[in-house]
């Protein structure tokens, strides 16, 4: 077991959706000792560290020359959440992407390694490509196909720990459809949910994409949706137990869009309207239908806590976050 109450923790991406809400959950727990490592932009991605405690920050260029550098200057750490990461499917710089995700993945990883510190970093469930079953984290990992620069960037990160025998010394979480509170500044790349939210507080209606394919009504397809507060227990759990290798982190259920958004019209007090629109054909090919996270491997490392039912999880990032337009506060019950 390894307590991560002790000594420092790293979050990097510590101001982005999941490692801002590792840092809550630390809080939560009286950990406080904290360096959350970022890249602070343009976006208002900084009103997710507000209300948060924590010791220090450093710029991620920061942190990387000096683990670089001067490796024993971060002695007192004993664990590492490494989230940051460039997480846009779109972005279209696969040299950027290979620079961001991978080799600075690959320094944070042989550091913290070298120096017997817990390391657990974010994967995808992007690094399955089109797979609308299998998606096992039992899965050959150089059999995957992933379908964008990003995905890729993901997936040869998980190759390179695999065959340098990292990946038996730490933690890969291949995230599925994660949202929740402290995704506003994302863009393009907020959750469905977050999206609609918005929709339907400026035009009253929800957009959907139709689906092209008769097994399956418009707003059926399915995907597995994720509370944020759900994967930061997810993966807490991972960090304090002898958990080594990849884990999928998801429901481990496939929901419809519909499921999802429908939960927020009640929320809000508003009557149900969801207006289906043509795919784009560039998505046509690449779209899925239908992803489910296998959670064996999570159940079968003691992980026993239940879910929140999504409804309950839509209505919770409704009425305490979206409405308020509020971010994650261990201060609030």
């Amino acid at each position: 077991m390894h307590d991560v109450s002790r000594g420092r923790v790293v979050v990097t991406g510590g101001a982005g959706l999941i490692g801002s809400a590792i840092v809550w959950a630390l809080n939560l727990r009286g950990v406080d000792d904290i360096l959350i490592v970022d890249r602070l932009d343009t976006s208002e991605k900084w009103k997710n560290l507000v209300s948060l405690r924590y010791r220090d920050y450093l710029d991620a260029e920061d942190f990387e020359g000096r683990i670089l550098r001067h490796p024993t200057e971060l002695a007192n750490t004993r664990t590492v959440f490494h989230m940051g990461a460039s997480s846009s499917t779109t972005e279209a710089d696969a040299g950027y992407l290979m620079r961001n995700n991978y080799e600075y993945s690959k320094n944070v990883a042989h550091w913290a390694t070298e120096r017997k510190i817990r390391l657990v970093y974010a994967s995808s469930a992007a690094t399955y490509g089109a797979l609308e079953s299998g998606l096992s984290d039992g899965a050959d990992l150089a059999a995957l196909r992933p379908l964008n620069a990003y995905a890729f960037s993901k997936a040869r990160f998980d190759l390179y720990a695999r065959d340098t025998g990292l990946l038996e010394r730490i933690a890969g979480l291949k995230y599925f459809n994660v949202f929740g509170p402290n995704e506003n500044h994302k863009g393009e790349m907020r959750s469905v949910a977050n999206k609609a939210f918005h929709q339907i507080r400026e035009t009253g209606t929800v957009r959907l994409f139709k689906s092209e394919r008769r097994d399956y009504g418009d707003g059926e397809q399915r995907r597995d949706f994720l509370y944020v507060k759900d994967a930061v227990a997810m993966t807490l759990h991972l960090a304090e137990r002898d958990a080594y290798g990849i884990y999928n982190l998801g429901s481990g259920t496939a929901h419809t869009w519909l499921d999802l958004v429908r939960p927020l019209f009640r929320a809000m007090g508003k009557a149900e309207s969801i207006e289906f629109v043509e795919m784009p054909a560039a998505l046509r090919d690449k779209y899925q239908y239908y992803t489910c996270a296998g959670i064996d491997r999570l159940r079968a490392s003691g992980y026993d806590q239940a879910l929140t039912p999504l409804a309950a999880a839509v209505d919770d990032y409704a009425r305490n976050y979206l409405i308020p337009d509020a971010r994650l506060d261990p201060s609030v019950s």
